[in-house]
């Protein structure tokens, strides 16, 4: 969540070292965070020019989410002028929510980044609407289709369309995990992001807190939501679709970890049914493809980044052991006090 009291610029590095120090060397940021201010763009900017002590970054500009057509591609405009490296757009919940992006409004918005040689991630929920989407252009899916089986057909066009699909199933466990004091709230693991985390904590620990999410509805309905997201995961992946391991961290919202999250992912994906093979595949090289940075990173080839991690024992055997982390190198410069 945003400290309104620390500088952006410093938040954003914090928080990118914070990725590094758990060997995330990319973070993809999809329009709710910080670092898709001017600010997040700026350090973009800067990160090809000296070597790195942090993630590199990649921002989408704030989620447009405008409601006519006219205002959608005038918000396109403006964060192609901006220089965004994609469009993010938020089309989620029941058709008679009157904020509910129109088909009308994300058509305008696919076309007019298309033109502006952008291409479009969308948040969605419900498998109706990845269906519209896809008709109508959309080049990413952002989140978990959660309302239902995904159909053959669907996943016969995501596969045709070449779409990614990143699951974020995280997103969803930080909605009613915090119900109670997680067991990871006391893991040397988690800890290593403290300086980070630490207010956070001691506000989720908070006993009242925990009672108003064990209240609330959305919070106990998105349990079964994630139980979907699993399901569809595996059947996704089991057609061929291509798949990018992204979480919701970073965003402005409690509970959703820097860092530590992503290794949770791993481990959700595999409970999807994904080998840690697959799994690991989706976090570098599928995630670049998916985000088209895989000119310059994803795998260790002549010409791109040698960003990369060392463990300590095999993730092929065990997928936790993606957190039995030697070493963390950066544009081939090795990171100095990780682990």
């Amino acid at each position: 969540a945003r400290d309104s009291t620390v500088p952006v610029r410093e938040q954003l590095l914090a928080q990118l070292r914070t990725y590094a120090l758990y060997g995330v060397t990319t973070a993809y940021s999809l329009g709710s965070t910080a670092a898709d201010t001017p600010e997040g763009l700026k350090l973009r900017d800067e990160q090809d020019k000296a070597p790195l002590d942090r993630a590199r970054l990649f921002s989408s500009g704030p989620v447009i989410a405008d409601p006519t057509p006219d205002e959608a591609r005038k918000a396109v405009d403006q964060r192609a002028d901006q220089k965004v490296d994609i469009i993010k757009i938020r089309v989620d919940g029941l058709d008679s929510n009157p904020t509910k992006m129109k088909p009308e409004v994300y058509r305008a918005v696919i076309d007019r980044a298309h033109a502006r040689g952008l291409r479009v991630a969308a948040h969605l929920f419900y498998q109706k609407d990845a269906v519209g989407l896809l008709e109508a252009g959309a080049d990413v899916v952002a989140h978990s289709v959660r309302d239902q089986d995904v159909t053959p057909a669907l996943v016969g066009q995501l596969k045709a369309r070449n779409v990614g699909y990143i699951p974020t199933l995280t997103r969803d466990l930080s909605v009613f995990v915090y119900e109670s004091t997680p067991a990871f709230f006391g893991d040397p693991f988690f800890e290593r992001g403290k300086a980070l985390y630490g207010r956070q904590v001691s506000q989720l620990s908070d006993p009242a807190m925990q009672e108003k999410t064990r209240g609330n509805k959305e919070a106990q309905a998105i349990k079964a939501a994630l139980d979907q997201a699993l399901r569809n995961l595996k059947r996704l992946s089991d057609g061929g679709v291509t798949i990018a391991m992204g979480t919701d961290t970073g965003a402005n919202l409690m509970g959703r970890w820097q860092g530590f999250f992503e290794h949770t992912e791993l481990e959700l994906m595999v409970k999807a049914g994904l080998t840690p093979m697959q799994t690991i595949v989706a976090a570098t090289g599928g995630a670049a493809r998916v985000m088209k940075l895989d000119a310059q990173l994803g795998t260790l080839q002549p010409g791109r980044w040698a960003d990369f991690v060392v463990l300590n024992a095999n993730p092929l055997a065990d997928i936790r052991h993606t957190r039995q982390i030697h070493s963390v190198w950066i544009g081939g410069q090795r990171l100095a006090n990780v682990p």
